[in-house]
């Protein structure tokens, strides 16, 4: 279960890559910025933007109705088949985040692309969490390997140890993320369990010393961007070799997600954008200077 595949990403790893976003994740961070990322099933969507207001899929769909200047409403208890839903919305306001792929139909997709990856670009398994659908997520190493094409994951620590280990067998580089070091606010804001997640990192690093890993951390106002925070997390890397590390700024692109899934937007937006640029700047700029991150 897949919820999107992106071509020509730079930000995934190394070089140009084709990134594959799984679908379903064990935490909800108050501050995600794929909402649809998170549940392991398809879900559908309405988008505003664009919808032209033909009415169709209120004839056509027992589970939509109208709620007036607010738009359509999804009863979502109701089942909603795909192919009905195209059919009633020739727009595409309407649509399904989620679908299922074969490893062959994702790989053939990366293999097309392998053109434009040159000698360190690749297939980037992102998310959700994409070890919280493990078989496939191997499945996918696996046959990327069995291709010659270089392997990357995206992963929040809050897996198996199991997967993981597998994953590491495959990978050629790996994007961790760390959002903090603070177990009572970390759980709060996440649902994620800090132990976990520092004691995979540190069996991983133990069990794949040569293969490159670069942690990340969101800087998200009000939850880590202090300074003692993100000190915390470099004093925690200092020690591991063949560790990178970088600071993530904050968006707030998510909301039309939120919307389109008929959700509120749980972090609040109302914060002061240029005070943030400015510690962010400084977080920044402290990351930079630490050895030997």
């Amino acid at each position: 279960m897949i919820f999107s595949i992106q071509r020509y990403c730079l930000h995934d790893g190394p070089g140009i890559r084709t990134t594959v976003f799984l679908k379903g994740c064990p935490l909800r961070c108050a501050w995600c910025s794929n909402p649809e990322s998170q549940n392991f099933w398809p879900e559908l969507a309405w988008s505003e933007a664009g919808c032209i207001k033909c009415g169709a899929c209120l004839r056509e769909l027992p589970g939509v109705s109208a709620l007036g200047e607010r738009g359509i409403q999804i009863i979502r208890e109701t089942p909603a088949d795909p192919d009905a839903v195209r059919e009633a919305c020739p727009s595409g306001a309407l649509h399904f985040f989620g679908e299922r792929k074969t490893v062959q139909e994702i790989l053939d997709a990366a293999e097309a692309d392998s053109i434009f990856y040159g000698s360190d670009g690749g297939l980037t398994l992102s998310g959700g969490e994409p070890f919280a659908q493990p078989e496939f997520a191997l499945a996918l190493l696996r046959e990327a390997k069995a291709r010659r094409i270089h392997t990357a994951a995206e992963t929040c620590g809050f897996v198996s140890w199991d997967a993981l280990y597998e994953a590491g067998r495959l990978l050629d580089f790996l994007i961790y993320d760390i959002k903090s070091l603070n177990e009572a606010l970390l759980k709060s804001q996440t649902g994620g369990l800090l132990e976990v997640s520092l004691e995979n990192f540190k069996r991983f690093k133990k069990a794949f010393k040569p293969l490159p890993v670069l942690v990340r951390t969101p800087v998200i106002p009000g939850f880590n961007d202090s300074l003692l925070e993100i000190e915390k997390i470099v004093e925690f890397l200092a020690p591991f070799e063949g560790v990178s590390y970088e600071l993530l700024k904050y968006h707030r692109f998510a909301g039309a997600k939120y919307k389109a899934l008929g959700r509120p937007v749980p972090y609040p937006e109302n914060f002061d954008e240029e005070a943030y640029g400015y510690r962010f700047d400084r977080l920044e700029d402290f990351v930079k200077k630490a050895a030997p991150l």
